[in-house]
């Protein structure tokens, strides 16, 4: 099953002769895909407001470091500029150059990926190598740029927008932390089918928060201003894989079944900070409420990545901000996720597999540590469209193709997919669904409107 791939290379009349597509509708199908599309405006978009940010924060770096966080900002700027170039005009992918806890992994990936190709490829490019690797590779230069910029190289290039992204979000967040203290008051009056309720509410509250998506905006602010509780109905018919019950199941059993079993434990191998972590908090905040679950494990980035994605300055940033808030609900739980995590009942943690280019079959092997720690948890959530990539090996699989088998081994846990597509990537349709939504809406596998919860384990 080939990967996703950055057809049409930059120059496409050679490119058509070099690889046969020669029918213009062939030609204009590549230019059209997604993929394609993102390395060569996204991406450059992206790249471009990273350097405005640095450029913008002159001044603060020469009050903090004087001529030497001037020079710090010229030399990642000049770096950043030399990447947007070779990215720009498709020169080859080359090594990482300084020594950061992964950079060995990430220079043997790019032989791996050499291996692949054939004498007359020569080495990889920025328009003829899969699109997971790519993109990963260019957050991953983008951190190399700044840590090679002391006494910069702390510096988050994101951060601005994400924390813009949180604050514009404010009426939502404080909507959706109303309804779970209103929620978590009349807890103990709910029987099982209203808790049951209530659970698939949370659920799609947070699948709908992943809409929140800074990378797909290309770095612009990307908030949540309405809320989305109130929508909740209306979005239904958009979940095209629903295996919510599933969950249900899962995590109901193990709580019947607590006294004869260990405690439950759920992980969230989390995506976007801001209002999509928000929604996520919130979810978990209820399974340890309604003693769906005992203990919760938290994922994120070891450095910033895909612009919005959380990282562990985000997660505490965020906890803090809702901490100190004056509306009463809001501070009410940050308090009380600050306590979960002081007690030990949430736990956040960090692996460099995570920015790694790697899908996640390759997990056993290149982060066997990490595959263990998640074969302890009952039920693993992967939030968003990346851990969807990822987790599918990023390959063009028929739509019919079934969830289990696209996941290529991987199956630490049951699991499940919270996901709002924004990627030509999806399996597990039923017959014909991926053709008719692609008939009446050219756009659906990349725009962020669909959803899914697609789940792998036990039924």
């Amino acid at each position: 099953m080939p990967f996703l791939r950055l057809y049409p290379p930059s120059f496409p009349l050679r490119a058509v002769a070099q690889h046969g597509f020669r029918l213009k509708s062939r030609r204009l199908l590549f230019f059209r895909s997604f993929a394609y599309l993102t390395i060569k405006d996204r991406i450059p978009q992206i790249l471009t407001k990273v350097i405005d940010t640095l450029h913008r924060h002159k001044s603060e770096f020469f009050e903090k470091h004087g001529e030497k966080g001037l020079e710090a900002e010229k030399k990642a700027i000049s770096l950043l500029s030399k990447l947007r170039n070779e990215l720009q005009t498709d020169k080859p992918i080359i090594p990482l150059v300084e020594k950061f806890v992964d950079t060995d992994i990430w220079n043997q990936y790019l032989e791996y990926q050499q291996s692949l190709l054939n004498e007359r490829d020569g080495k990889p490019r920025w328009f003829l190598s899969p699109w997971l690797f790519v993109e990963c590779y260019m957050y991953r230069r983008i951190h190399e740029a700044v840590i090679q910029s002391p006494p910069i190289d702390d510096f988050d290039v994101f951060k601005e927008s994400k924390d813009q992204s949180f604050f514009e979000s404010q009426e939502s967040i404080i909507a959706l932390c109303t309804y779970l203290q209103e929620l978590l008051s009349t807890l103990e009056d709910l029987d099982e089918n209203q808790l049951k309720n209530e659970f698939l509410k949370l659920l799609q509250i947070s699948l709908w928060g992943n809409k929140c998506d800074l990378s797909l905006s290309g770095g612009e602010t990307s908030a949540q201003k309405n809320n989305i509780i109130n929508s909740l109905e209306d979005l239904k018919p958009f979940i095209l894989v629903d295996d919510m019950e599933h969950l249900w199941s899962l995590l109901s059993n193990c709580k019947k079944t607590r006294e004869k079993t260990s405690m439950v434990r759920v992980d969230v191998v989390l995506d976007n900070s801001g209002f999509e972590l928000v929604t996520d908090l919130v979810l978990v905040d209820f399974l340890l409420s309604s003693k769906l679950a005992a203990e919760i494990h938290f994922y994120g980035k070891t450095i910033p990545w895909f612009v919005s994605d959380t990282t562990i300055h985000d997660f505490k940033w965020l906890i803090a901000q809702m901490k100190q808030s004056n509306h009463k609900c809001m501070s009410k739980c940050g308090a009380d996720w600050e306590n979960y995590i002081r007690t030990g009942r949430w736990v956040y943690q960090d692996h460099i597999f995570w920015t790694l280019p790697h899908e996640y079959s390759a997990m056993s092997q290149v982060a066997p540590d990490l595959y263990a720690e998640l074969q302890k948890a009952n039920l693993i959530l992967f939030k968003g469209d990346l851990n969807y990539r990822k987790l599918t090996g990023d390959r063009k699989w028929e739509f019919t193709i079934p969830f289990h088998q696209a996941l290529n081994g991987f199956h630490p846990a049951p699991l499940c997919s919270v996901r709002t597509l924004k990627a030509e990537v999806q399996v597990g349709l039923q017959t014909g669904q991926g053709e008719q939504l692609a008939a009446s809406e050219p756009g659906w596998l990349t725009s962020g409107k669909y959803g899914i919860f697609q789940f792998d384990g036990p039924c």
